[in-house]
């Protein structure tokens, strides 16, 4: 055997633990209640990015229910594509894993854009005139993340896990901060949340406000990417992925009720750092450093989460040659698929580099909501292709069909409200998808062994 096969055929370390799960989730996402959700508030004001943020919280609940119950049974690298792969076909595997990459990389470039606007804010309020050049900051914060994330999955996201926690506890400070419960309490929610400020636009806004509304909670389900890094997939994934959903409904509460009391919505609607902003107002120099800490450390391990995940995708992609097999590969020192880290790096630096802001995040909603629209269909074919008495599965998710028919709809409806702000990007997406499908299937599929990708122990499905 030649030393590229023996590199090849290196498995991925199962060092990982629930923690380290909830890290993956939780850091991924929370950058979301720290830039890029208040862009609902600009939708349709601030009650509408209220109701908005609990919609689009029973849609995530959705799917981490029904993510845990499939990943915790499909326990291998690639997530919702290996789902795919296993239980809906090939075609529609190829898909959800371009889905998994897009969203992911999307986001990580959400995230460096957001590093380099904070680190020009601050050197803008410590008196540099005309600010920073951004783009040195969105270059190394990618670049040291990637580099993290070559070098081993344990120390990246036990790096994770600490500054999420910080990230998370800044929150909760601002919140007791200005809630009233220690001192006197800032907030006017009153005087900003009275009259036509309530709902500007009404339910129409409402229905607008969907669209970013998502950005609370996505990446969630990312969680599943470390299926096959974990020590007790049938333990680890489902207590980490619902305990993330939980942490994150709570996180997104109290970012909404601090920062509608302390901003009039058309400001918060459109400003880059609403956290930090909201402790700014406050007018405490403390509260202010630690937000912008916060908010650095929750751009990072969002990044950080996201070089993770889209990695995985991609790697599981290349090893089952949807992609070509040279992304297969695994390091024989670190256990990382370190092609697949490197290849995505130039991707994301091209859209942090050169796209604003709230069209990056649009394109990663839309591939993350294309992937959430694959799940009902994929819950519902599994429970009837392999019952529950068939084969052992490490969670059970409860009331099934609901959840898949309840996310379902809420799929169709932000999908409605992203085609009302950016129906033209919706379209090209589309198109996009399409184009890459046709590719498959007419060229890539070929190269595909079929019958080696089968790796689950299951009897036959029942009715075949």
């Amino acid at each position: 055997m030649s030393q590229a096969e023996k590199i090849e055929h290196v498995g991925l370390a199962r060092v990982l633990g629930p923690a380290h799960v909830w890290a993956l989730g939780v850091g991924i996402v929370l950058v979301g209640e720290y830039m890029g959700w208040n862009f609902a508030v600009g939708k349709g004001g601030a009650y509408a990015a209220l109701i908005a943020c609990w919609f689009a919280g029973i849609l995530y609940t959705c799917v981490a229910m029904i993510d845990s119950e499939v990943t915790s049974t499909v326990a291998a690298a690639g997530g919702q594509y290996t789902q795919a792969k296993h239980i809906v076909g090939p075609l529609m595997a190829f898909n959800v894993g371009l889905y998994l990459v897009f969203a992911y990389t999307m986001l990580e470039a959400a995230n460096a854009i957001t590093v380099g606007f904070l680190v020009d804010t601050v050197a803008t309020m410590s008196g540099h005139q005309g600010g920073v050049d951004q783009r040195p900051f969105i270059i190394l914060s990618i670049a040291f993340l990637a580099w993290l994330n070559y070098r081993g999955v344990l120390a990246t996201l036990t790096f994770n896990l600490v500054i999420t926690a910080i990230a998370f506890t800044a929150v909760i400070v601002l919140f007791l901060s200005t809630s009233g419960l220690i001192g006197e309490s800032p907030l006017r929610h009153a005087d900003l949340l009275s009259g036509p400020a309530a709902l500007p636009y009404g339910w129409v806004g409402v229905l607008a406000a969907m669209h970013f509304g998502l950005w609370f909670y996505l990446g969630i389900e990312g969680t599943t990417q470390a299926a096959e890094e974990v020590r007790s997939p049938s333990r680890a994934l489902p207590f980490g992925t619902l305990a993330g959903v939980m942490t994150l409904a709570i996180a997104a509460t109290l970012t909404w009720y601090v920062c509608t009391g302390l901003m009039p919505w058309e400001y918060l609607g459109q400003s880059g750092v609403p956290l930090f902003d909201a402790a700014r107002m406050t007018g405490s120099y403390g509260l202010m450093v630690f937000l912008g800490i916060g908010t650095l450390f929750a751009t990072l391990a969002s990044a950080n989460g996201c070089i993770n995940d889209a990695s995985r995708a991609w790697f599981a992609m290349g090893r089952d040659r949807y992609l070509p097999g040279w992304f297969g590969a695994v390091h024989p020192k670190y256990r990382t698929p370190y092609r697949s880290i490197i290849f995505l790096v130039p991707i994301a630096l091209i859209f942090a580099l050169g796209a604003p802001l709230d069209q990056v995040v649009t394109f990663s909603i839309l591939s993350g909501l294309l992937e959430y629209t694959f799940m009902p269909l994929n819950i519902i074919l599994f429970r009837r292709k392999w019952p529950l008495d068939s084969i052992k599965r490490g969670y059970e998710h409860p009331f099934h069909p609901l959840p898949a028919y309840v996310l379902l709809g809420l799929c169709g409806l932000t999908f409605f409200a992203v085609f009302l702000g950016y129906g033209t990007q919706l379209v090209a997406m589309i198109a996009f998808y399409i184009i890459v499908s046709l590719w498959f299937h007419f060229w890539r599929y070929r190269f595909v062994n079929r019958g080696a990708q089968f790796t689950m122990p299951w009897p036959k499905p029942r009715g075949y």
